[in-house]
This record gives structure tokens, C-alpha cells and sequence, in this order.
């Protein structure tokens, strides 16, 4: 435990910087927004450098700055606990608001994140932690977005012949698998799993997605020709021994390389958002079903694709740390909406989503 006065964000990263310098550099671009991340670590460099390839960028000016810090401390300061989400019930965060920011308290790793400005600061067991590191960096990326008028949706998407369309749905109901499907099918990839939507002033929207890998089971990578690498040879031997419900219930989760998979620059951030489709099925022999609503109509479907801030937002006062779902009604008035229902078929799903892209 450091005793470091935790009054302000900016006097606690001044501190932190001045005690645990940085000596490398990482620029990164993401769709208008650049980054600096500075990082005391050469191993964890590497490791960002290689994760976020296709968004690196040259020197010069900048709109956010990130100081990463591998260091074994831990700062003294009157948390509160985050609780765990509906059906949960283990407390892994804690947290301090501050006049100027935030400090996030990661209850299992030891991690630190500061942030509020240019004031952005991860510290800690970084190295053996960097996937928290990366969801800490995009997620300045998101609330530097949603600053600027943009909402926030839960949704994976992809692009084809200049038109978006994202994917949606309840937990587990597949928008990764049918994303990386699409893909096979000589998509763009958009995002994953959050996507920052506008409407721009002709009445156009737009999706911008988040420079995250998605993380597969090993169900999607067995029936997904493309993702042959994905899993070493000796797992991929033991997991295909297994089918059904043991195979997709599985807790494994392995990262997709899209470039690695796919080829080069496939991975764009941002699209148009001309469709979306709400993913509404179950795992049973039914056929799909694909049938066009309004969200007006069908208000039950769109907590699919609402998505709260979260912790790792700090907005300033008085402004909501979740969107009215009249603005999103609004939004999706010009979006052609799609519920896939019937039965889980990710072969039939494709066939439909490329048909809409295709022929609108």
C-alpha cells in the first residue's frame, strides 16, 4: 500500500508518473480518435503492439493519453463496491468518484485504472493482466465516442458493398459466431460486441465499432473453416470428440486474429448502419425465421440492444450514465430491423444477413 494523497485524478497521476516513469510509446487510430500509450513494460508493448496491429499509428497530436504502469501497488482510498449484475453474485470491482474522474479497484488482480480527461492510468500486475488493459483503452475510446453524441448498442457488426448491418440478441444467442460466419462470406468487421451508433444530419446512421478481438468457444471455431488456427492441433482433437450442449457449453475462450484469419484489412471500425438483426432463436430443429419489425411495435426486443455505460464511465454531472430508450426508438426509425427466430441454424442466419446486404 502507497500512501499517495487521492484527492484529485489529475494530482494522483501526476504522482503515479512521476514514481513509475514510462518508456515507451504506442500511437493508435481508431476511426478519427487518436490515442498515446505510454507503457513502462517492454514485454506488455509487444504485446499491445501485436493485438492492435491493423490501429497503429505514427506520432503527432493527440486526443487521448494512456499511461500504463507494471508495478506491485495498491492505493488506500474509501472504495465502494460494485455489485455484481443480475444473477451473479461475485464482487469483482470497487470504486472511488472523484471531483475529476474515477478510480476503478479490480478486486482479483490488483489492477488500477484512473480516468477522467487526460488523466488515464493503468496500474498494477499489467503483463500477466493485459486483457484488462485492452478493455481499459477502449473503453476511453467509447466514452470519448459517446461524448459526442453517440448511443451505446450491444451488438456485434459487419460491412459489405458499403452496407452495415449489426447483430444483436439476448446472451448467448450467438452474435460473435454469426459475425465471424459473415465474415467467410467477404464481410467487413466492425466490432464485436459494442457498437457506438448516430444519427448523422441526413437522416443517415452510423456505427463505430471497438478494436477488440472476439473471443470464441470452441464450438464456433470447429465449424468455422477460417478459424483453423485459432486452436492449437491437440486441443482441437480433444475438443472434437464432444457435440451438442457439451460442446457449446464449454468455458473455453480462444481470441480471433481477424487479420491472421480473414487476411488484411478487414478489421474497419466503421460503416453505415443500414440493418439490424435481432437474434431471437433457440437451440432446437426449427426453422429460421426472418421477419421485419419496428422497434415501436416490438419494444421487448430492444433490451437486446440497449447496453448501460458500465464502471468504466464517468460522465460529467448531470449527464446519464445510461441513454433513454426513446433515443434509441429514434434512431432505429431508420434502420430496417430483422428478428431471426425458429431454430439456432448460423448457415441459414448467414444466408439471410447477405441477403439483405445484398439486395436491401
Amino acid at each position: 500500500m502507497i500512501n499517495i494523497p487521492v484527492d484529485t485524478c489529475a494530482n494522483l497521476t501526476a504522482s503515479l508518473r512521476k514514481r513509475f516513469p514510462t518508456r515507451h510509446r504506442l500511437f493508435l487510430a481508431f476511426d478519427g480518435c487518436s490515442f498515446e500509450i505510454r507503457i513502462s513494460n517492454r514485454i506488455l508493448l509487444e504485446k499491445l503492439y501485436r493485438y492492435y496491429r491493423p490501429f497503429v499509428a505514427g506520432s503527432g497530436p493527440v486526443d487521448v493519453l494512456i499511461t500504463i504502469h507494471q508495478a506491485d501497488v495498491d492505493i488506500s482510498a474509501a472504495y465502494t463496491t460494485k455489485m455484481p449484475e443480475s444473477g451473479k453474485t461475485k464482487i469483482k470491482e470497487e470504486f472511488v468518484d472523484l471531483p475529476d474522474g474515477r478510480i476503478v479497484r479490480k478486486r482479483l488482480t490488483r489492477m488500477l485504472f484512473v480516468f477522467g480527461g487526460m488523466n488515464n492510468l493503468a496500474i498494477g500486475p499489467c503483463t500477466a493482466n493485459d486483457n484488462q488493459v485492452v478493455n481499459f483503452i477502449n473503453n476511453r475510446f467509447i466514452e470519448w465516442k459517446l461524448k459526442r453524441g453517440c448511443l451505446l448498442g450491444h451488438a456485434a457488426g459487419v460491412m459489405h458493398n458499403d452496407r452495415g448491418l449489426a447483430l444483436a440478441g439476448f446472451s448467448g444467442m450467438g452474435k460473435s459466431t454469426l459475425a465471424l460466419h459473415l465474415m467467410t462470406r467477404g464481410t467487413n468487421f466492425v466490432s464485436n460486441d459494442r457498437l457506438m451508433v448516430k444519427n448523422t444530419t441526413n437522416d443517415c446512421v452510423t456505427m463505430c465499432g471497438v478494436a477488440k478481438l472476439p473471443r470464441v468457444n470452441p464450438g464456433t471455431v470447429l465449424n468455422n473453416e477460417n478459424l483453423t488456427s485459432v486452436i492449437p492441433a491437440h486441443e482441437r482433437q480433444r475438443f472434437s470428440r464432444l457435440f451438442g450442449e457439451d460442446l457449446w457449453s464449454l468455458e473455453h475462450k480462444y481470441d480471433v486474429d481477424i487479420e491472421r484469419c480473414y487476411g488484411p484489412e478487414r478489421f474497419i471500425l466503421s460503416a453505415p448502419l443500414d440493418i439490424l438483426v435481432i437474434l431471437n432463436w433457440r437451440r432446437n430443429n426449427s426453422p429460421v425465421q426472418a421477419n421485419r419489425v419496428t422497434m415501436d411495435e416490438r419494444p421487448d426486443l430492444l433490451p437486446a440492444f440497449m447496453k448501460e455505460t458500465g464502471l468504466f464511465y464517468s460522465p460529467a454531472d448531470h449527464e446519464p450514465h445510461t441513454f433513454p430508450a426513446e433515443s434509441y426508438l429514434e434512431l432505429l426509425r431508420e434502420v430496417t430491423v430483422i428478428e431471426l427466430s425458429g431454430g439456432v441454424d448460423f448457415g441459414r442466419g448467414a444466408d439471410i444477413c447477405m441477403d439483405f446486404l445484398d439486395k436491401g
